[in-house]
């Protein structure tokens, strides 16, 4: 995954059920399976789908898993490198086998990697740094593969020596705090610790504050021993242990922005890539106490201290730094990266796309990120390909995809959905999402609030390995004080390959995984070897999330109508109203609400009455049999409800993103912002910009009302008089 140092996993409001559904909610839950009809589906047809994916969840195996999983992660595999080739053919080969039709699509992106990084601490007598992360006892892989040099994807070159100064979590406030205590990074190597924000806005800052190169450690107190005992011992991050990683900040090949990397495609002049251009360098926390211990000059704010064991100082001096990159920049720049797929025809409606995928490549051997999510999404496959077999074929299309360069800023999943924009738009029913599925037992889920009541009911009716249902172990451990809350889920900010699906274009997206205890991430250590011992002992929740995916799947292919809870959407809406209120004072102050959220609020009243009463509608139609042509005309207009709620010209700051639901924070990167368009506008504290934005919100959640209002007409003509 691009960063998986969010805590929690999967964050999220809480979401309470309403109190008047509880009784009939227990009652689902206390009745037996083949009683309940499944939402979507017509009484007829919810006994037979229940029975395809009780059959399909049992076909994934811990066995087969872990065969998987070593292959993959026998060796590194890189974007761009023969390694990730060899992942290329071993999953074509594995889909093949399985009987699915298959495809590779390739593209050529500007993609330099380093032939050369190195670094020293030159006051004194020169002592250049060891930045290899060498071996751990017990682990095979590290002992037969190279290992991949400490890159930072993207980062660029130069060789320059400068006083160090370190700047905490390198955000934007710990630059103000710096500016308050006179410390200047200007012609200075700037030392950040990771966590807090994606590793480019850290990169973005040490640049736009005049440094002259960027040093990114892991520090003890965030993925060391702070947290657990350190690898081979524990699940922790050893002291030469480096978290690798992108520092562009776009999406997609940097030289193609907004469109598609094919052949003959416009590229921009390196001189206009956005990415950045200082060297940026990951390194241990062995390596970075080297530079930290002899800090001196100012004193360090009391929230900055580390885990070394050694007060912190923030410099400048004595200590001096070298950092030296060099890159084939000049000579190869350009790779070719590949993105697979396996595909399942649909027989009724072949047009309409359900999607699952899984990024392919990795900083090192990948065992967690992301062999685990190829793993679950190859084992998915392996269960509806068993139905195909057997002459069962799902109503809509299914397309289990592998995508390459994730890593260096979701470039493979992003280059399709440039290149198959309208086929997407017309057809994709929702995308799946799996990265880093498998690397503990505890569940977590997340995507759009669409599609959350759909992986809900999916966790009741999947075993958990240590007995019970998912949903049950999941509602354990999220410590819920009432029965009236679900469990916690995330909101689809960035960060991964829904990215292009669901910010990009409006597809409804959902993902899941296990989670647990780990300080391996973007290291040579995130291994079969590590995943053995602490990860997925035994690969039981790499198969039990492969059955989640082979369930929603099934789900999604085969519904009478599309079975989105946009009930849940609307009120989980309201819920970002009382933040956005806030962040109106805020940026008003005494001049008082300048601008008015009650079009908004009003609009988003209008699609949850539309959503409720469709759901009636619904229901009511499906307990019956209604004709093929209301189902397919009411799904049409299901299809467009949340891309309504995308604009084509996107955000002011970012065009590519045009939902305006979520977003990644343009200032962090890791976490979320709902709304972006109003509340990127008030940041700004520009408040007629924040009115028109308001408006257009508002306008574009009545046409996501709308649709609402065409598809409860068009069951409305089929239901019984």
């Amino acid at each position: 995954m691009v960063d998986r140092l969010r805590a929690p996993r999967f964050p999220s409001l809480v979401f309470r059920m309403p109190r008047v559904h509880i009784p009939c909610a227990l009652l689902l839950l206390a009745a037996p399976l083949g009683a309940q009809q499944v939402t979507g589906f017509t009484r007829a047809s919810s006994e037979r789908q229940r029975q395809l994916e009780r059959a399909a969840a049992a076909v994934p195996t811990p066995e087969r898993a872990a065969q998987m999983s070593r292959a993959l992660s026998a060796e590194p595999h890189v974007a761009g490198t023969p390694g990730q080739a060899r992942t290329r053919d071993y999953v074509i080969d594995e889909m093949k086998a399985m009987g699915l039709q298959t495809e590779v699509r390739a593209y050529d992106i500007w993609m330099p990697h380093p032939t050369s990084v190195r670094a020293w601490r030159v006051d004194g007598e020169a002592k250049e740094l060891d930045l290899h992360e060498g071996s751990a006892g017990g682990d095979s892989t590290l002992g037969t593969t190279g290992e991949v040099p400490p890159i930072n994807g993207y980062a660029g070159s130069g060789d320059v020596t400068a006083d160090v100064v370190f700047v905490n979590y390198g955000l934007i406030e710990d630059y103000a705090q710096l500016e308050a205590l006179g410390v200047s990074v200007r012609g200075k190597i700037a030392m950040a610790r990771y966590g807090r924000s994606f590793r480019g806005i850290k990169a973005r800052e040490a640049e736009k504050h005049g440094a002259l190169a960027l040093i990114i450690y892991s520090d003890p107190q965030d993925d060391g021993y702070a947290r657990g005992d350190v690898y081979p011992e524990g699940p922790m991050r050893p002291p030469t242990g480096i978290q690798r990683g992108g520092v562009a900040n776009g999406n997609g090949d940097p030289s193609t922005p907004g469109w598609p990397s094919v052949a003959g495609a416009r590229r921009l002049p390196v001189a206009e890539l956005n990415v950045p251009r200082i060297p940026v360098i990951p390194m241990g926390y062995a390596n970075a106490a080297l530079l930290l211990r002899d800090l001196r000059g100012t004193p360090i704010p009391a929230a900055w201290q580390g885990g070394l064991p050694f007060r912190y100082h923030v410099g400048p001096g004595p200590v001096r730094a070298r950092v030296a990159i060099a890159t084939d920049t000049a000579t190869h720049a350009y790779k070719t990266i590949w993105n697979t797929f396996g595909i399942v025809r649909g027989s009724e409606l072949p047009d309409e796309m359900v999607i699952i995928g899984a990024h392919r490549d990795a900083w090192g051997p990948g065992a967690a990120d992301n062999v685990s999510g190829t793993v679950s999404v190859l084992e998915a496959a392996r269960a509806i390909a068993e139905q195909v077999r057997r002459g069962v074929r799902p109503r809509r299309t299914i397309v289990f995809a592998t995508w390459d360069a994730e890593e260096w800023g979701l470039i493979g999943s992003t280059e399709y959905v440039e290149d198959d924009s309208l086929r997407l738009t017309r057809g994709a029913v929702a995308y799946l999402n799996q990265d880093v599925s498998a690397q503990g037992s505890v569940f977590g889920g997340g995507g759009s609030p669409s599609m959350r009541a759909m992986l809900r009911d999916v966790a009741r009716q999947v075993e958990d390995p240590k007995g019970g249902s998912i949903y049950a172990r999941w509602r354990a451990s999220a410590r819920l004080t009432s029965d009236t809350l679900e469990p916690p889920m995330g909101d689809p900010g960035g960060g991964s390959d829904f990215a292009g699906f669901y910010n990009h274009l409006g597809i409804p997206h959902a993902d899941w995984g296990f989670g647990g205890a780990g300080g391996v991430y973007h290291s040579m250590f995130d291994s079969f070897a590590w995943m053995t011992r602490f990860g997925d002992p035994g690969f039981v929740y790499h198969a039990t999330a492969a059955r989640v995916g082979a369930t929603m799947l099934l789900r999604l292919a085969n519904a009478d109508v599309l079975p989105y809870d946009y009930v849940e959407y609307a009120r989980t809406m309201r819920r970002y109203l009382p933040s956005l209120r806030q962040a109106q004072d805020e940026a008003t102050g005494d001049a008082g609400p300048a601008v008015d959220i009650a079009p908004l609020d009003a609009a988003i009243t209008e699609m949850e009455t539309a959503a409720v009463a469709f759901a009636a509608t619904r229901d009511a139609v499906l307990a019956g049999s209604p004709p093929q042509a209301a189902l397919q005309s009411a799904n049409r207009a299901l299809l467009a409800v949340e891309r309504a709620l995308t604009r084509p010209e996107g955000l002011r700051s970012r065009p590519w993103f045009r939902n305006l639901i979520y977003a990644a924070d343009e200032d962090n990167g890791y976490s979320t912002i709902v709304f972006p368009s109003v509340n990127e506008a008030l940041r700004r504290r520009d408040l007629a910009l924040a009115r028109r934005e308001v408006d257009d919100l508002a306008a574009r959640f009545r046409a996501a009302a709308g649709q609402l209002v065409a598809a409860n007409r068009a069951l409305g003509a089929a239901s019984p008089r």
